[in-house]
């Protein structure tokens, strides 16, 4: 069994967990769950890994496979179903730019998320609202794309974006990215009806 490092709030690992489902390769992982945030160092962990976060993948030989985006790719060789990272140009090259912009939305997300955690007199708030800046850009930038996203086969593409705007409801429901987005809520509510995504929704649980 390959065992992969897990958490049921983390954006990164919720893509993974859906990559799973999608490839049916749950009865091949065994899910640990592993607390890699905050200021302790999880030496066990970093021992596997030594950036010491998750997701983090143990295959059967030892080998740690990391971060997301890899771990996917890697899972994506395992089975014969349709795969997430598309074989053919220019479709990969779409899957991988979608997945770019999902994954940026996060890098953006979650720093914000963190500097919302210090006392308000040591918050930036510049950094704050060039973060926010750059999550309504990436909003707004696929309510122009939601159509061709509908019309697409399902990927590694479809994946980051759907958790990234999943992660938005979770943690920045103030931000009510769903207004004047129409096309792009639609198509965001047929993600969440797919059971990989209905199946690993985040919980706010250490």
């Amino acid at each position: 069994m390959m065992t992969l490092h897990w958490s049921p709030r983390s954006p990164y690992v919720r893509k993974v967990m859906i990559a799973i489902h999608e490839m049916g390769l749950q009865d091949r992982i065994d899910i640990v769950r592993t607390v890699a945030g905050g200021t302790t160092p999880h030496l066990e962990l970093m021992k596997v890994n030594p950036v010491g976060k998750i997701p983090t993948l143990e295959l059967e030989d030892g080998t740690a496979v990391y971060d997301s985006p890899v771990i996917i790719e890697y899972l994506d060789t395992l089975h014969t179903g349709p795969k997430l990272y598309p074989v053919s140009w220019p479709e990969r090259l779409t899957a991988l730019r979608r997945h770019a912009l999902g994954q940026g939305m996060l890098d953006n997300a979650l720093p914000l998320l963190s500097e919302g955690f210090r006392p308000a007199e040591k918050q930036s708030l510049p950094h704050m609202e060039l973060w926010r800046a750059k999550l309504r850009a990436c909003v707004e930038e696929l309510e122009n794309e939601a159509e061709a996203l509908s019309e697409s086969a399902f990927s590694v593409g479809h994946i980051a974006i759907g958790v990234a705007l999943g992660y938005l409801d979770f943690r920045f429901d103030s931000l009510q990215w769903r207004e004047g987005h129409p096309r792009l809520a639609t198509w965001h509510a047929t993600f969440n009806a797919r059971p990989s995504v209905a199946a690993n929704m985040p919980v706010d649980d250490r």
